[in-house]
């Protein structure tokens, strides 16, 4: 896993290697919560194009999140994510409350007009 900030539009970018399943998700969800706290960012956005599999635990790890940064004042994105990712995802729900895209900059535009 990969965190880094995006100072201009205050958002912690989350970019996650291989599965997102019970295994992993405490330590994703840990390192998250203490970058944002660290940084100050209010948007989270998760970068999937790398991710090969996902659990309702990643989906968790996304709703708490998401919630974070609505408490901040922020939004979440999430992009990249291939296709039995999204399905994932599309069953979730959450395409209801997140931005969902094939880009960070698309997603972020997004998310911008969302507010």
């Amino acid at each position: 896993m990969e965190l880094f900030v995006l100072g201009k539009y205050r958002t912690l970018v989350v970019k996650i290697y291989g599965e997102l399943d019970h295994h992993k998700a405490d330590s994703v969800r840990k390192a998250i919560d203490r970058e944002i706290k660290r940084c100050g960012v209010i948007n989270i956005a998760f970068d999937f194009s790398n991710v090969t599999f996902m659990d309702s635990s990643g989906i968790g790890v996304i709703m708490g999140r998401y919630k974070i940064a609505k408490s901040l004042g922020g939004s979440t994105v999430i992009y990249g994510a291939n296709e039995s990712v999204q399905r994932i995802i599309d069953m979730s729900g959450i395409t209801n409350i997140v931005t969902v895209s094939d880009s960070l900059e698309n997603g972020l535009k997004e998310a911008a007009a969302n507010v």
